[in-house]
């Protein structure tokens, strides 16, 4: 068995996918209509049909996962992603860790955690 794809919740499937083209150069995939598969893995769930299929409330901001991306230069990442969306909340700003990662996490629009971290 392998892990396939990952899924996230979007208020707004359009504007999620051209957060996650613009910000990570993500390409969509497939378009299910409603259901978005972007390469990478990532599936964009738009978030209607996620609560009626659960029957539950989609809660963001949650902090119980995050995805993960690594980039050359991360302080570039972040000017670069400050210029296109400059209403980012900030989880952290940069900061190295003690091993000399440096990271920088946030939230995309919708209130998933991200995290963006130099190769280590």
């Amino acid at each position: 068995m392998r892990l396939k794809n990952f899924l996230i919740v979007v208020k707004d499937i359009e504007r999620a996918r051209k957060y996650y083209e613009d910000v990570f150069g993500l390409v969509t995939l497939r378009d299910f209509d409603g259901n978005m598969i972007m390469t990478g893995g990532l599936v964009l769930q738009q978030e209607n049909y996620w609560r009626d299929f659960l029957d539950a409330d989609v809660v963001p901001r949650n902090n119980s996962c995050e995805l993960y991306f690594e980039h050359e230069d991360v302080e570039v990442f972040v000017s670069r992603l400050k210029k296109l969306y400059p209403q980012t909340e900030f989880v952290n700003e940069l900061m190295t860790h003690d091993w000399g990662q440096t990271v920088v996490r946030f939230y995309d629009l919708d209130g998933n955690l991200i995290e963006v971290g130099s190769p280590f």
